[in-house]
């Protein structure tokens, strides 16, 4: 019989992997949605069926013995966390999703630390990379709902602290922020010098598939001034300072990180914290004599 499950945190990502686990995971009960604003876990719930909707992240606690949550940032973690650690919670297993610092991860009382890897388009096809961390017996609860539902592969840190998830998941950051900011760079230079977008992108296509392809069409199609952000560039400006801190204490240089996050403050500072991480892209066309916004449309 499956657990019965809730889940904490409806932004893109968690609406992503709750409606996979509503849809997938052949739950017995339905899943028991909630977040801050309530209206958006109503629509939800009517939107991938078998679900219901808690108006508090206690009351969805104290209904489920299993309890997902992605949160926002930080902040919003240890402010939820705070809350729902104060009533009865033996027996319950917690999966934490949320980007937070190895130390966070550490102090809250998650079982599990699932750390993903993926943007909300792979969240939506359920083809996100798992890293779930934790003890081997909270681990093998959670697997079940990892490949064929809400990833496609599982990096297992079972028996390792839930840190060590969190650890990887904030280095990984290093790795998608210098990505953007090398396809930003290829983008600009292949504009510039006559090569062009789309023969740069077959160059991508065959080459580097996955994540570089991903953002790479979101730079040329105009998506990133365009559509509704992957990645908020406020949210990531909070990951970045992580990155930068982690880095710092380990006596590590990152330099080509450090123009990246130069980049993401100049993506703010243009649009605004609600702009898109991909607006590194903008932010290079400037530095190089063209305009944010490309002629896409």
């Amino acid at each position: 019989m499956a657990p019965s499950m809730c889940w904490l945190g409806l932004g893109n990502m968690g609406k992503a992997m709750s409606r996979n686990l509503a849809k997938k995971g052949q739950l017995d009960k339905p899943i028991v949605l909630w977040t801050r604003t309530i209206s958006n876990a109503d629509t939800h719930s009517s939107d991938i069926g078998h679900a219901s909707v808690a108006k508090s992240a206690e009351e969805a606690v104290a209904n489920s013995d299993m309890i997902w949550s992605c949160l926002v940032d930080e902040t919003a973690v240890r402010q939820v966390y705070d809350r729902i650690l104060k009533q009865d919670v033996k027996g319950k297993l917690f999966v934490e999703c949320s980007t937070v610092t190895p130390e966070a991860s550490n102090e809250l009382c998650a079982k599990v630390l699932a750390a993903v890897f993926g943007e909300p388009s792979m969240a939506t096809a359920g083809v996100l990379t798992c890293v779930p961390a934790g003890t081997v017996e909270s681990v093998a609860k959670v697997k079940p709902y990892l490949i064929g539902v809400l990833g496609r592969a599982v990096i297992d840190y079972s028996g390792v602290e839930v840190g060590k998830a969190s650890l990887l998941k904030v280095l990984g950051n290093l790795f998608i922020v210098s990505m953007i900011e090398t396809l930003a760079e290829g983008h600009v230079l292949a504009e510039k010098t006559g090569l062009g977008s789309e023969n740069l992108e077959k160059f991508i296509d065959t080459v580097f598939p996955g994540p570089y392809t991903i953002h790479s069409k979101r730079m040329s199609s105009g998506a990133y001034w365009q559509t509704e952000p992957i990645v908020n560039i406020g949210m990531a400006q909070t990951v970045v300072s992580h990155v930068k801190d982690i880095a710092k204490a380990a006596g590590v240089p990152i330099p080509l990180y450090e123009v990246a996050s130069k980049h993401i403050d100049l993506v703010a500072s243009h649009v605004g914290k609600d702009g898109d991480l991909d607006g590194i892209f903008g932010v290079v066309r400037l530095e190089s004599g063209l305009e944010y916004r490309n002629s896409k449309s």
